[in-house]
């Protein structure tokens, strides 16, 4: 078994991910690149940057940015339109918005100023803590028949209303078939249209898979499990307090896999309170 990961241990992979930003300030995200510095999964990666930081790394740069231009506004002469563009916005308007949404002045009044101040407030992607029970289970290998499912991830239910019919009629569900929904990003950092999912089921080894459904087997090993019982809506804080607290407490680390989901119940019948969702997180062996 790895050497288990402490919140130092942590916090010293999340420091190069920052130091990495601060040197590339004005480059392109290269999301690929970072999780790589972290020694993360890019699967894992935003949500444990997000967990650890308060913020995502879209937020840090935006933030980072405008400190720049904070300083660059009462130590130069440049014209605001200038340090605008330094800063990644396509026009003054732009950038006055969000330098008073977070200085509370906009830069013009800043610079009169002639002197550095803190922004106005701090956002912070952390909530109120909320005590779930984890445990990590070996988790068996699964073989799904699933769907695509590009978009928001709270409207992958039309993408599992399309699965049912389309399963049903090739004998692929059984009394004891359960959905699963396998999500590969962090809808708090990529658009919503870019998100990328699937709905599937659990079928047999020896069942057909044919278009327009897909194979995709999940592996056998060790998962941090969280039972969540009551809405989907209420899914994300469930996953944001697993890598925010359970996560950096746990000497653990997610694996190479993508997080998945199990439905224990159908929601078609079940009252949304009485929902149950095993969310699980594949870890490091």
């Amino acid at each position: 078994m790895n050497k288990p990961t402490t919140r130092a241990a942590w916090a010293e992979r999340i420091e190069r991910v920052a130091r990495h930003l601060g040197e590339h300030l004005d480059d392109e995200l290269d999301f690929t690149r970072l999780a790589e510095i972290a020694c993360l999964s890019p699967y894992h990666f935003h949500r444990v940057y997000a967990g650890i930081t308060g913020e995502t790394v879209q937020e840090t740069v935006r933030r980072r940015r405008l400190q720049r231009a904070a300083y660059q506004l009462v130590s130069g002469a440049d014209p605001v339109a200038m340090i605008a563009n330094r800063a990644g916005y396509g026009s003054a308007a732009a950038f006055t918005r969000a330098f008073r949404a977070d200085y509370a002045v906009p830069p013009a009044a800043y610079r009169r100023r002639k002197q550095l101040t803190e922004p106005a407030a701090r956002r912070s992607g952390r909530e109120d803590a909320v005590m779930h029970s984890v445990e990590i289970v070996e988790a068996p290998a699964m073989r799904l028949a699933r769907l695509p499912h590009s978009g928001a991830y709270m409207e992958i239910g039309t993408t599992f209303e399309r699965l049912g019919p389309i399963a049903g009629a090739r004998g692929l569900f059984g009394p004891k078939t359960l959905m699963v929904g396998v999500y590969f990003d962090d809808p708090s950092s990529v658009p919503a249209s870019k998100l990328r999912s699937f709905a599937g089921i659990i079928v047999d080894d020896d069942a057909v898979i044919a278009a327009p459904l897909e194979e995709l087997r999940i592996t056998r090993g060790p998962t941090a499990m969280m039972r969540h019982v009551g809405p989907y809506s209420e899914l994300e804080g469930a996953y944001k307090w697993l890598y925010c607290e359970w996560l950096a407490q746990s000497g653990r680390e997610p694996g190479d896999e993508a997080a998945y989901e199990v439905y224990r119940n159908d929601p078609r019948s079940t009252a949304p309170t009485d929902l149950v969702t095993d969310i699980h997180i594949p870890l490091k062996a």
